[in-house]
């Protein structure tokens, strides 16, 4: 079993930056691809980055692509989302999630973490 707590997010203005932080407790993240997720108020919840569990790949919606840099620590216990550039779409309760090599869903979430960019 995983655990997963995010961490970093609240308020910020438009064109700033935030880093958002998932600790991870159980196990290290060495056989996990790892994901951010958002949702926004009244919306459905929306992939935002991925990590793979190799570490050598990354992927970026394309509203988030440029401005958003997903990575992890050497330990592979927690990975990160730096924000950048924020806007106020951006604003969103993010959420983390771990899935298992070579499956084809997420198997571990954390609870969400609000991220607000006012304009």
């Amino acid at each position: 079993q995983v655990q997963l707590v995010e961490s970093g997010g609240g308020l910020a203005q438009a064109g700033g930056s935030l880093r958002l932080s998932c600790a991870a407790s159980g196990r290290t993240l060495s056989s996990y691809t790892m994901g951010w997720f958002r949702q926004a108020p009244g919306k459905e919840r929306e992939f935002v980055a991925r990590l793979t569990w190799t570490g050598f790949a990354t992927y970026y919606a394309d509203s988030v692509k440029g401005r958003f840099t997903i990575s992890r620590n050497n330990a592979k216990t927690t990975v990160y989302l730096q924000m950048n550039s924020l806007r106020p779409d951006d604003t969103a309760v993010y959420y983390c999630a771990g899935r298992t090599a070579g499956a084809s869903s997420y198997d571990y979430w954390g609870q969400g973490t609000q991220v607000t960019v006012s304009s």
